[in-house]
């Protein structure tokens, strides 16, 4: 592309209004996913009996328990985040130029907060893990990847709504080194096995540390429990090729000085494992797992938008 028209796509920036929104989005879908999971740690998931999208087959709620208003707060949440989403899309294609990276992410969005609610609606109408329902831990971990991949897709729509440069098909070249795609996918593995873990930890609690390592390690536990140990595991497996990322975006500044966003993910990394150990320690209580959570996804955020700056890269002017 000619030095000109890559001078004209650095002026065509969308609004801050628009920016603002699209950040504003990923925080509020994040902070639904935490009340998602306060849903799932305080057993509130059968509040609303098995109706969706009514709770307890009404739409207003009179002297509701306090499971109900967990279960039914965390719908109307959803709900609001779905139509944010959609705003979020038809903002984007008439603040942007067509070819724009961010409509792809946008669509990309809205394509994974419909998966989300149809999986959602499943969880819902099948026996729940409670009741001993040999699938319902499998459809949590697929709930769960999804909502990874829409947190990525809300992430990269932000992100690229705010590139100066390189978010136009035709100016952007894509580099892919095989560390950069093994570390986001191991991630999303570390997420998956940490809701089993969750699960187990909901279902079958211990009154101590030694107790919990006992069950963990015991031929005749429960396969959730001895689960829980695995997500441990794969998170330290996982910190190996997180740091190889850190250190390659540290030292690649070709098109952006990437050492800050660095030290912020190693910095949420770090944040990441010290609430995980607390959370063994402790035995899991519900703001512990909150925290943790809460940790896990600004790191799923800054790891995606590390990855976009090395793989999605401007093409040199000629």
């Amino acid at each position: 592309m000619p030095t000109a028209a890559i001078s004209v796509e650095s002026r065509r920036l969308p609004s801050p209004a628009l920016r603002r929104f699209a950040w504003g989005v990923l925080v509020y879908s994040i902070a639904v996913i935490l009340w998602g999971t306060l849903v799932r740690a305080t057993g509130s998931g059968t509040g609303c009996g098995d109706h969706w999208p009514l709770c307890n087959g009404t739409v207003m709620q009179h002297s509701a328990r306090v499971d109900t208003i967990i279960e039914f707060t965390h719908r109307i949440t959803s709900g609001i985040s779905t139509f944010a989403v959609v705003g979020l899309l038809v903002w984007t294609f008439m603040a942007t130029v067509r070819g724009h990276l961010a409509r792809v992410a946008a669509v990309a969005s809205l394509v994974f907060i419909l998966i989300e609610a149809t999986l959602g609606a499943l969880l819902v109408k099948l026996p729940s893990a409670q009741s001993g329902a040999p699938l319902h831990p499998a459809y949590l971990a697929i709930h769960l990847a999804n909502t990874l991949l829409l947190l990525a897709a809300l992430t990269l729509t932000a992100h690229l709504l705010c590139r100066s440069k390189g978010y136009l098909r035709g100016t952007v070249r894509l580099v892919a080194p095989f560390g950069a795609v093994v570390a986001v996918f191991v991630v999303m593995i570390v997420g998956v096995t940490g809701s089993l873990a969750a699960l187990g930890d909901t279902l079958f609690p211990a009154s101590s540390l030694s107790l919990a390592l006992a069950q963990d390690f015991s031929s005749t536990a429960q396969w959730l429990v001895r689960w829980r140990w695995m997500h441990p595991t794969v998170a330290i497996l996982a910190s190996i090729f997180l740091i190889w990322l850190l250190v390659r975006a540290a030292k690649s500044n070709a098109h952006w000085d990437n050492r800050r966003l660095t030290k912020l993910v190693l910095g949420l990394l770090a944040a990441v494992y010290g609430l995980g150990a607390l959370d063994v320690v402790l035995l899991a209580p519900i703001w512990l797992q909150v925290a943790h959570l809460l940790a896990a996804n600004a790191l799923w955020a800054g790891l995606v938008v590390l990855t976009a700056r090395l793989t999605l890269v401007p093409r040199e002017a000629r």
